[in-house]
């Protein structure tokens, strides 16, 4: 027994020497492995002019919108327009049915030939009593008389005119025109529908696109960037998609709200889009990017060369001897991936994009230029961004 606890013994020391040697291997074996460059993918800073953007959420209205109703009563006996049909201004979208109306109008330019003649005769029997009454023939009364008679006729002359004007608005009415070029929604009233001046549902709404308009909300904090940028040029703004980055559309700021909405903190605004391409269209949610002014030579990074530690924001910079230098810097706006540098680095450092986990100040770095992302602000999927 006691032969075999020695043996026992013996065999666990020399494992544990065995480890020591060559499972842990030799302070020049570490040494060595410590001193390995590590892998990384590097960038180049380099300058260029990078647009100030304000971002926000908004929606895509009409830029006018026309509920098309009847002014008069009767039936519908024509529908001229096809749902989703572009329309021009003039174009004739409806027919009531206009025989009353026209009728109306026939018995107002009946009465008014009438009271014509009534009125062509007073005058007549006028003239022959200022003639007769200045030779003493008629009195002055009768004179008087004729003249008031004359008077009122030329009165009711001139009410039947207003009468014919009248008969023949209500006789236009009777055909329905588009008021301004857009585009009709769906039907909301079939042929031969009776139709109603005080109908409250109408015929059709009529939206326009072209152009068309996005209302958006900014933060309060920003409202003095924006008038003091607009004072010195006309804003452009961008209308994205939902993935921030698929444009639909460019156009300019048109309207800065004259209040700012104290239950949200935000100030309201509307750009105007020519819509061209119909990519926009009413009650579509867009994300809006204003732009408010430019930096010129800034410098921009991807965004994940931007460390953060305990003493803040760094980026790793390769120096020519191919060590690296966490050096501190300061950032400004962060847009589609890339983020503005406003102090810290210089146009032609090389600073490191992936690989910073395994790295420290001093460390030797082996890097590997970066093809699809670069300082100069091409992304990730190989984009340029502007």
């Amino acid at each position: 027994m006691k032969l075999n606890r020695k043996l026992l013994i013996g065999v666990v020391g020399v494992a544990v020497v065995g480890w020591l040697i060559f499972g842990r291997g030799s302070p020049d074996k570490a040494a060595r492995q410590a001193n390995q460059p590590v892998p990384v993918t590097s960038v180049q800073v380099t300058a260029r002019d990078v647009p100030l953007n304000l971002t926000g959420i908004g929606t895509i209205q009409a830029y006018n919108t026309v509920t098309i109703r009847a002014r008069v009563d009767g039936e519908l006996v024509n529908v001229a327009f096809r749902e989703g049909q572009d329309v021009k201004k003039g174009d004739v979208l409806a027919q009531i049915d206009p025989r009353p109306y026209q009728a109306a109008l026939d018995n107002a330019l009946a009465t008014l030939a009438k009271d014509q003649a009534t009125l062509a005769n007073a005058k007549r029997d006028l003239e022959r009593y200022q003639n007769t009454a200045a030779k003493g023939y008629s009195s002055a009364q009768q004179l008087d008389t004729q003249g008031a008679t004359a008077q009122s006729a030329a009165a009711l002359v001139q009410a039947d005119n207003a009468t014919v004007e009248n008969a023949r608005v209500q006789l236009g009415y009777t055909t329905i025109v588009a008021p301004l070029d857009g585009v009709t929604g769906i039907r909301l009233v079939d042929q031969g529908n009776i139709v109603h001046a005080s109908d409250a549902t109408g015929l059709v709404v009529i939206t326009q696109v072209q152009p068309i308009s996005a209302i958006f909300t900014l933060p309060q904090d920003t409202l003095s960037k924006i008038v003091l940028a607009r004072t010195k040029a006309t804003l452009a703004v961008t209308a994205l998609d939902s993935d921030g980055e698929t444009e639909l559309g460019q156009g300019a700021l048109e309207l800065i709200d004259n209040q700012i909405d104290p239950a949200t903190g935000t100030i309201k605004l509307k750009a105007h889009f020519p819509n061209d391409q119909r990519t926009l269209w009413p009650g579509q949610f867009v994300n809006v990017r204003l732009q408010i002014g430019d930096v010129h030579d800034g410098l921009t990074v991807a965004s994940r060369v931007i460390q953060r530690g305990p003493k803040g924001l760094f980026a790793y910079v390769i120096k020519p001897d191919n060590t690296v230098e966490a050096r501190p810097v300061e950032t400004g706006q962060e847009d589609r991936g890339q983020i503005l540098v406003t102090k810290g680095l210089t146009a032609g450092d090389r600073v490191v994009l992936d690989g910073q986990l395994r790295l420290q100040p001093g460390a030797m770095v082996q890097p590997t230029d970066d093809k699809s992302a670069s300082a100069s602000g091409i992304d990730a999927n190989g984009v340029a961004t502007p």
